[in-house]
């Protein structure tokens, strides 16, 4: 770390460079669906370089390749945010704000190296469901990096309501990979010729939606159970979040499949995704150490 930077970065901005690499990692989920949702997966046919000869996409320029481009520009803003971050969480001098930070930023290298599996692979769909799930880890890394800077001595709880919310938190992951799988089997590659997993959209969305109704359920129980405990007002309010965030992906969700998946729907379920998984990660955290409001 140069010393200019720790100057320009302090530790009165570990706040606002977390919600930064929340906020920007959610947008690398939602331009990584529009390079999918185009078509546009293979618009850089190679990688690290966007060409054989170049690393951009000079002379080689149409709308696929520069919406790819774009997307894989976007790490170097995921890098600098990463970085910042990184610097201000050392000068907290706390150990959990400088570990978590460490780990966003070694997310960063990690999916530039996936994506670029993802290309030398031709798009294969289950490399592209990794490359996503990782962008959704750094969100939830990201929650508890903004939960820790306020929250790092309050007693952590255990019990039956706990292991609820564990096993709520196991549902979401649970859905998130389905539905990358269901992705995987339908007619959104990301290039015309890129393979499909070779599973049936029928079956893998069936499979999907069963995984949802789990996922509610276990929520809904959550709610009630923290209602008649008397939790903190934040607890539930968390839930409710949480809750009204599942029925509005839920809701896009049988749109999109009883309209033959528009892309500006599935983009929004994109997003709505890594809405989930800040979601569920932030009721998680509030029921394992409740606070007053």
């Amino acid at each position: 770390m140069s010393t200019t930077t720790a100057r320009l970065v302090g530790p009165g901005l570990v706040r606002p460079l977390g919600w930064a690499t929340l906020v920007a990692n959610a947008v690398l989920v939602v331009t990584g669906g529009a390079v999918r949702l185009t078509g546009s997966g293979l618009g850089c046919p190679t990688w690290p370089r966007c060409t054989d000869q170049s690393m951009t996409p000079h002379g080689n320029l149409n709308v696929h390749s520069a919406i790819e481009f774009g997307n894989r520009t976007l790490t170097f803003v995921l890098t600098a945010v990463a970085i910042a971050t990184l610097v201000a969480a050392w000068q907290t001098k706390r150990r959990d704000l400088r570990l978590l930070s460490l780990w966003m930023a070694l997310g960063i290298p990690a999916q530039a190296v996936i994506g670029g599996i993802t290309v030398l692979t031709d798009l294969n769909p289950w490399v592209v469901s990794f490359h996503l799930l990782c962008s959704m880890a750094i969100i939830g890394l990201a929650v508890l990096f903004l939960w820790r800077i306020d929250h790092a001595d309050v007693p952590v709880e255990r019990g039956p309501v706990v292991w609820l919310a564990w096993a709520n938190f196991a549902a979401a992951w649970l859905v998130l990979y389905v539905g990358t799988v269901v992705t995987g089997s339908g007619p959104h590659a990301g290039d015309a010729h890129s393979p499909r997993n070779g599973l049936s959209p029928l079956q893998m969305s069936q499979l999907h939606a069963d995984v949802v109704f789990l996922f509610v359920g276990l929520t809904v129980g959550l709610l009630f159970t923290a209602l008649a405990l008397r939790a903190p007002r934040g607890t539930v309010q968390a839930v409710l979040v949480l809750l009204a965030v599942q029925v509005s992906q839920s809701a896009i969700g049988f749109v999109q499949y009883f309209t033959n998946l528009p892309i500006v729907l599935v983009g929004f379920h994109m997003l709505g995704a890594a809405v989930i998984s800040a979601a569920v990660t932030w009721v998680l955290l509030r029921v394992r150490q409740p606070v007053a409001a």
